[in-house]
């Protein structure tokens, strides 16, 4: 009996656990955060592309960053990857987008996913199909019936993916919220250039969304007349001065750029860890209460994925993990720290109303407490010159200029902005005699190939065609190639000064970007 008895506990307890598993998660909002099941929830999210990374790579790059105190990752759907011809949708490999949410919900992490159309994101053509240029009538990005006809078939084929997966928070997944359909990216930035059509496209991409049912709030950043239930976010450097357009929707930062895409011929960008957590500090010590690193892990432009002018192949971003998946320090140190100790007093920012005091030129305090006697205090110089001493609560404290100060219990330091305790550490790469992990048993390297992307390079001799003026490249290569040839002739008679004075001629030709043959009487220069 005994035995017997034992059984059926252990069995009723699996069970019990099985169905508590697949209990979803109700998640709104108010005028302070996200709402989680009736609890508020301050949440710290990391941008990492799954693209841009290899399979094998997306748990470490997850693990790193819920380890840099990240509880959220966040990732763009690429149209055009997934959609490479009308009707013929690719979800394998890199564009596994299942998978990769999949192994976050395994990571205990929540989801941001946002769909697009447009997603910007220095991607080839936006994000948009290539072949949505040659459908007739089509006008991308305003109210055009074309456009608008194939945006809403791709969201609702992802909509109804995520579904059937069980990947929304409602069905017990880990997508909290639909920035996966922020589904116009940075739209309001541009939207005077769209003219009449601007406005009407953007109301209805916002209702389109709403309307898929997916029991999380959407979002659409940088939209400051995003309508209700949508929530309007900021992107940008800072966006402590940031306020969404209704008193009744949260703080949200959807772009924290900890650093910036490279081009060629340019000097690589750079953000100090100091700047990135005086801007994060400041976001929570005003209310902010989401904040996602647009990006945390950037990754690499695999193959012709690179869009924008002269973007390069690597999209490291100079973020918190670097293209290889290896935590960069200071900055993903220095930055933990922060997460860590905004998280600490998340309760007490999320249930209280902020005292703001002046405590000199340029230097401020805010000061959050509840009844229980838990207090945490931002002490704020925004000087960006002078170190100051400010005096608070008949205490000094040294705020370095441009930093922020967070006292936990309003008496101790615990976080400085500028004043960096993290490790410092330079990645060497070095040689190694590697084997590739994925081949068969009993295989060599031979069955490896390198994909090559063969081109026709510009050459003196018989062109395809002749015109005056310059051809559009989609139009003229339909995105077969990343290269269009221009071929042009000199005559330089005998008489001319350059020929009659025997001086070395120079060509000049003024791009970082382009390439240029030249041949001189047939022959390569």
């Amino acid at each position: 009996m005994k035995h017997f008895s034992s059984s059926l506990v252990f069995l009723f307890f699996f069970y019990f656990l099985s169905v508590k598993n697949t209990f979803g998660a109700n998640v709104t909002y108010d005028s302070r955060s996200l709402i989680i099941d009736g609890k508020r929830k301050l949440f710290i999210s990391a941008a990492i592309h799954y693209p841009r990374s290899v399979p094998a790579m997306w748990p470490g790059l997850i693990q790193t960053a819920k380890e840099g105190g990240c509880d959220v990752i966040e990732s763009y759907v690429f149209w055009n990857g997934h959609e490479p011809s009308p009707n013929n949708y690719y979800f394998e490999d890199r564009y596994d987008l299942v998978k990769f949410v999949k192994t976050v919900k395994e990571a205990g992490m929540h989801m941001i996913l946002r769909i697009g159309p447009f997603v910007a994101a220095e991607w080839y053509f936006g994000g948009v199909p290539v072949w949505l240029h040659y459908v007739p009538g089509t006008v991308f990005r305003t109210n055009n019936p074309p456009f608008k006809k194939y945006m809403h078939r791709f969201t609702k084929y992802v909509v109804n993916l995520m579904k059937k997966e069980n990947l929304f928070a409602l069905q017990g997944g880990p997508i909290i919220l639909a920035q996966a359909s922020l589904i116009e990216n940075e739209y309001g930035d541009t939207e005077q250039a769209y003219g009449d059509g601007a406005r009407p496209y953007a109301m209805w991409a916002a209702n389109m969304a709403v309307s898929q049912n997916i029991g999380v709030p959407w979002i659409m950043c940088q939209q400051n007349d995003a309508p209700d239930p949508v929530i309007n976010t900021c992107n940008s450097f800072y966006c402590d001065q940031f306020k969404p357009n209704s008193p009744n929707k949260p703080k949200i930062w959807t772009e924290n750029w900890p650093g910036w895409f490279k081009t060629f011929g340019a000097s690589d960008p750079h953000r100090p860890p100091e700047d990135i957590a005086f801007a994060v500090a400041r976001f929570f010590e005003k209310g902010g209460s989401v904040q996602n690193y647009y990006m945390y892990h950037g990754g690499t432009n695999f193959g012709r994925t690179s869009g924008g002018p002269f973007i390069t192949t690597s999209y490291d971003y100079e973020a918190p993990i670097d293209e290889y998946g290896l935590p960069r320090l200071p900055k993903w140190g220095h930055l933990k720290e922060l997460h860590n100790t905004i998280k600490s007093v998340e309760h007490v920012l999320l249930n209280n109303e902020p005292t703001l005091q002046s405590l000199g030129h340029l230097q401020e305090v805010d000061v959050y407490s509840d009844p229980s006697e838990a207090c945490v205090a931002f002490l704020a110089n925004i000087d960006d010159v002078n170190d100051k001493t400010i005096v608070f609560r008949n205490m000094s404290y040294h705020v370095p200029a441009w930093s922020v100060s967070i006292l936990k219990d309003c008496k101790n330091e615990v976080y400085n902005s500028a004043k960096v305790k993290a490790q410092t550490t330079v990645v060497e790469m070095l040689p190694e005699n590697l084997q590739p992990s994925l081949l068969p048993p009993n295989k060599d390297l031979k069955g490896l190939k390198w994909d090559i992307f063969k081109e026709k390079a510009g050459i003196h001799g018989q062109a395809d065609f002749m015109m005056k003026g310059f051809k559009d490249h989609i139009n003229t290569t339909k995105f077969s190639t990343d290269y269009l040839w221009y071929t042009t002739r000199l005559v330089v008679n005998e008489d001319e000064v350059i020929l009659k004075k025997g001086d070395q001629t120079t060509l000049l030709i003024e791009s970082k970007g382009h390439a240029i043959h030249a041949f001189v009487n047939e022959n390569l220069a």
